[in-house]
């Protein structure tokens, strides 16, 4: 295979690299784990665009990186550190060589180190000592919920300044790394960022010494005693589309945010709000059915109790309840007179059925909603709304507006 030229050599002459958006500076900003190369692939792949993208190339001002302790020393080691096979330079310090060498504009550019303020580690608050500690990894829901607001708050530093563009990377790190940084572009991301995966050929993307095409030292070996010249490898960027919602919720967002699961609760039920505000719910006291946007759906007799209960309460404007089982009771005074209201004659009356002479108890109201919740979503469509709108943990109640709740 023919080794890939540089842009200087194709285009004859270097050409001024533009940055996006009126020449803002550019933040990349990347989680990594134990593979370091994936910031050294992301830089090269923003430098060489493939050339029917239509997209300059992008020489970042500053690289971040958020990550673990042990991210942090692999960084330091991999990158930092003298190497042999470049002439006993640093592979960063080549990297940003190479690019010079094909005319892109490295200078005042590609600003990364190995400070705090270039490498930020995931810290949480010890509870034993009361101590802010850096986290090594993420392995429980306790680290995963810090190391979401620490994404989210570094993250925010950079999209609420009009006169930066942030370029994410979620190819580093662990799986939750990656989730928890593609969820933090979705709240506060602006439609001006990226949020991208790099992909490299095979087998280049198993080679621990492989760092980007143009490195210096020969070909590097693979454990299948394979030998490889990095020059043939390819590098693409995927740009992964997000929803930036802010601009759906732009009044909480010109508040100072708090953080990562209070963001989340209160996008959750705006978008709760909405649905609701959008679903006719029809509910009959004499059968076992209920309609959503005259989308059907059987029920059984306790949970058809359980929906009317929720519907008159929201048709008459109750507050929620806080806890489910601050529900039990009313709901068993409500269960109570709807078999009184049955006419005992009629054996077909479902308030008569075998099932509603139990109580209820706290945790047949979670299984209830959850069944109804499944139903809903299996029929899709319309009525798949439906699901988000049930009771959920803090506010058990139907988040429906009584002007769109139906009991016939």
């Amino acid at each position: 295979m023919k080794k890939k030229k540089t842009i200087a050599q194709v285009k004859g002459k270097p050409e001024k690299v533009k940055s996006p958006e009126n020449n803002r500076e550019v933040i990349l900003i990347a989680v990594t784990g134990m593979s370091p190369a994936v910031l050294t692939e992301t830089v090269w792949a923003l430098a060489h665009p493939e050339n029917e993208s239509g997209i300059e190339p992008i020489i970042p001002h500053r690289v971040i990186v958020i990550t673990t302790t042990i991210g942090r020393r692999e960084i330091i080691e991999a990158l930092f550190t003298p190497n042999p096979r470049f002439d006993n330079k640093t592979v960063w310090e080549t990297l940003r060589e190479q690019l010079e060498k094909e005319g892109l504009p490295v200078k005042n550019r590609l600003r990364f180190g190995t400070t705090g303020d270039d490498i930020r580690v995931f810290t949480k608050s010890d509870p034993r000592t009361n101590r802010t500690v850096e986290l090594d990894d993420i392995r429980t829901p306790e680290d995963n919920e810090s190391a979401a607001d620490f994404i989210l708050e570094n993250l925010r530093a950079f999209v609420e300044d009009p006169d930066k563009i942030v370029i994410g990377s979620l190819a580093g790190g662990r799986k939750t790394m990656s989730a928890l940084i593609y969820a933090c572009f979705s709240l506060i991301g602006r439609d001006s960022d990226r949020l991208t995966h790099v992909l490299v050929s095979e087998p280049f993307e198993q080679l621990k010494e492989f760092f980007f095409p143009a490195q210096p030292g020969g070909v590097l070996a693979h454990r299948d005693g394979g030998k490889f010249n990095p020059a043939d490898a390819r590098i693409q960027l995927a740009d992964i589309p997000f929803v930036p919602l802010r601009y759906a919720f732009l009044k909480e967002f010109a508040r100072p945010p708090g953080g990562f699961m209070r963001l989340v609760e209160f996008c959750n039920a705006n978008v709760r709000q909405q649905i609701g505000e959008s679903i006719k719910f029809t509910i009959s006291t004499t059968s076992r059915e209920i309609e959503i946007n005259g989308h059907r759906i059987q029920t059984s007799p306790r949970e058809h109790c359980l929906l009317l209960f929720l519907a008159r309460r929201a048709k008459n404007n109750e507050p929620p309840f806080g806890k489910y089982l601050e529900a039990k009771d009313p709901l068993n005074e409500f269960r109570e007179q709807l078999r009184h209201q049955a006419d005992p004659n009629n054996f077909s009356d479902w308030r008569l059925a075998d099932t509603l002479g139990n109580e209820f108890d706290e945790d047949d109201l979670r299984k209830l909603i959850s069944s109804i919740r499944e139903k809903a979503r299996r029929l899709g469509g319309d009525a798949a709304m439906f699901a988000q709108v049930l009771p959920e943990r803090g506010k058990f109640a139907l988040h429906i507006p009584g002007s769109m709740i139906y009991i016939k």
